[in-house]
C-alpha cells in the first residue's frame, strides 16, 4: 500500500506538455510583470535637465533687444508663447507683455504687495534690472495700453489707469489691484519668460495657471 501511495502517474505525454508548458507561460508572465514595474521606476530615477522648462518661452534675439530698450516709460515686447497640452501636444501662438526698467528698492516702495512672500507672488517682481507685466487688465481680462500723453496704462473696457510700475490710481477704474507682473529669467544665454493667467476681479495675485 506504501508503494502504491509513493507511486504517481505522470500521465499522458500530452498532459506532461500541458503542464511544462503552463509552468513555462506562468514564469514568463512574472518576467513581463516585473519589467513593466521595473521600467518606470528606473526612468523616474533619471535626473530631468530643467524640469520646468516648458513653462518658459525664450525671446529672439530681436525681441530680447525691445526688452532692453525699456525705460521709465513702458515697452510693449511680443514673443512666440509655448504651451504644452496634454490633449492637442505643443502649440505656439503670438503673446506679447509690458516691460519697464526698475529697481527692487523704488518697486518695494511703490508695489510692496508684489515682495510679501511665496505665498503672494511666488517669484521675483524684478527680474535682469526689469519689471514685465501681463497684458490683461486685473478687473475683467480687456487688454490694457501704455498711453504716453497721459504717462499710464489705460484700460479702455471700464477705464482702469495704472501708473509705470503696474499701481492702480485710486479712484480711477474698478480694478481691485495693481498690474500683474510675470516671471522673467536668463537661461543657457537666452531670455526667457513665463505666462501667467491670473484670476480676476480680486485685490490679491492669485495665479491660475502657469504656462
Amino acid at each position: 500500500m506504501a508503494h502504491a501511495e509513493a507511486y504517481k502517474d505522470p500521465g499522458t505525454p500530452d498532459e506532461q506538455s500541458r503542464r511544462t508548458f503552463m509552468a513555462n507561460a506562468v514564469v514568463a508572465l512574472g518576467g513581463v510583470i516585473g519589467l513593466g514595474l521595473t521600467i518606470p521606476l528606473l526612468v523616474s530615477l533619471v535626473p530631468a535637465q530643467d524640469a520646468n522648462n516648458e513653462e518658459w518661452s525664450p525671446l529672439t534675439p530681436e525681441q530680447a533687444a525691445a526688452l532692453r530698450k525699456a525705460t521709465d516709460n513702458p515697452v510693449k515686447v511680443t514673443f512666440n508663447l509655448h504651451e504644452v497640452n496634454g490633449y492637442f501636444g505643443a502649440t505656439d501662438s503670438e503673446q506679447f507683455f509690458w516691460a519697464v526698467k526698475a529697481d527692487e528698492a523704488t518697486m518695494r516702495k511703490r508695489r510692496p504687495e508684489l515682495f510679501g512672500g511665496i505665498e503672494k507672488v511666488p517669484y521675483p517682481a524684478i527680474a535682469l534690472g526689469f519689471s514685465v507685466f501681463s497684458p490683461i487688465c486685473p478687473h475683467l481680462g480687456c487688454r490694457y495700453s501704455w498711453d504716453s500723453k497721459i504717462s499710464r496704462f489705460h484700460c479702455p473696457c471700464h477705464g482702469s489707469e495704472f501708473d509705470n510700475l503696474g499701481w492702480h490710481i485710486t479712484g480711477v477704474g474698478p480694478a481691485l489691484r495693481g498690474l500683474d507682473p510675470l516671471p522673467l529669467r536668463e537661461f543657457s544665454g537666452k531670455v526667457q519668460v513665463s505666462w501667467i493667467e491670473y484670476k480676476q476681479n480680486t485685490p490679491d495675485h492669485i495665479i491660475l495657471k502657469v504656462g
